[in-house]
């Protein structure tokens, strides 16, 4: 049983399915509704790295070797493509204060052993040409991939399907069943519903949900994004790469959009997109990038990130029969095929793989509890 129909959840439900195991996930609204369709798919170790992120690098590094087989295969089972794009990215810098934080992140990327290339303001334009002149000095960080999360969406749900997982939407998990110290099933819509194991895979409700007792209780909340949709045309132009700045990214889709993310809003669960958010967000892009002045606005959204209290995620087992994979932050998406595999491992043989542990829940107790826990 899982529990979350996001793109963790359902990779998760997949992965599981192709073991043989009778999978059902249900889901507190529709498939994706969380973070899995707002989020703009970067899959993105470099651009992403900042101090105090070295502990998730490897994880991060990982999981990114893992995504064209994941790729793949996805593309096999569903006969969809997924839009899985490898310029690399560009971290952008404009005046010389950004300039100087720039070459603070460069060194990190190179003692942390991040491949990531510094180039001057011309050789930045030389590869975007409608970027603004202004454009001090940027990264370019050539490992840095993305995909479609709508087009990924689409494909798990459609290999699930086909691999005989049973999605039901609208259907809130209101309690475990506990048998002892053990979890064998669940509780939604006023039935029982055994399983020999449950994943608790709920994005940024999994701290929300009041299903766990106060000894598992989750540091997990949600973080607010908000982002839209540019519809681009030749006289506008493009982008050919995911261009970061330290106010947005932009991300250039094969459909001609060009997704401009995110807000960080630490509000809880107020959903709905305002007007701060969405200048913010124009703003920020046409600081680097005049032309989307002439582009189509033609969606803005908002979902809620699952963070936790160190921004890292959460894969453990919590008891018998429980397993939670939650906490992803930004990065759902580039972790989501080692958490996929950390998870359908660990249920199926009780043993989380190597490159996934140091990641439970364990961590965030006092010190001594962890000595105890040791």
């Amino acid at each position: 049983m899982i529990v979350g129909a996001g793109v963790i959840g359902l990779s998760i439900a997949w992965r599981l399915a192709e073991r043989g195991r009778s999978v059902t996930v249900l889901e507190r609204e529709t498939i994706g509704a969380g973070a899995s369709l707002a989020a703009t798919g970067m899959l993105a170790p470099a651009a992403e790295h900042e101090p105090g992120s070295d502990p998730l690098l490897p994880l991060a590094l990982e999981s990114l070797s893992r995504w064209p087989a994941f790729r793949d295969a996805l593309q096999a089972a569903s006969g969809l493509d997924i839009d899985y794009r490898e310029e690399g990215t560009l971290v952008l810098a404009v005046g010389r204060d950004e300039v100087e934080r720039l070459r603070f992140r460069h060194d990190l990327q190179r003692r942390s052993g991040i491949d990531a290339h510094w180039l001057s303001g011309s050789e930045v334009r030389a590869r975007e040409p409608s970027l603004r002149p202004s454009i001090g000095a940027g990264l370019f960080c050539p490992h840095d991939h993305q995909v479609d999360p709508a087009k990924v969406m689409a494909a798990l749900v459609r290999a699930c399907r086909t691999a005989g997982v049973t999605i039901v939407e609208r259907c809130p998990v209101e309690a475990l069943d506990w048998a002892g110290e053990r979890v064998a099933g669940v509780r939604a819509g006023g039935e029982g519903i055994g399983a020999e194991a449950v994943v608790l895979a709920a994005g940024a409700w999994s701290g929300e949900t009041g299903l766990l007792p106060e000894a598992l209780a989750l540091p997990v909340r949600p973080v607010k994004g908000q982002s839209l949709a540019l519809r681009t045309t030749a006289r506008t132009g493009t982008l050919s790469h995911m261009v970061w700045t330290e106010q947005v990214h932009m991300a250039p889709k094969a459909d001609g959009h060009l997704i401009v993310g995110a807000t960080v809003e630490e509000c809880g669960f107020r959903e709905g997109v305002t007007a701060g958010g969405l200048y913010a967000l124009l703003e920020g892009a046409r600081r680097v990038m005049p032309a989307i002045e002439e582009m189509a606005v033609e969606a803005v959204w908002s979902g809620f990130r699952p963070t936790s209290d160190d921004d890292a995620l959460i894969i453990d087992a919590l008891a018998p029969g429980l397993v939670v994979a939650t906490g992803h932050h930004r990065n759902g998406y580039l972790l989501n095929p080692a958490t996929a595999d950390a998870v359908a491992e660990l249920v199926t043989t009780g043993e989380l793989p190597a490159f996934a542990r140091g990641f439970g829940l364990s961590r965030f107790a006092p010190a001594e509890e962890r000595r105890a826990f040791a």
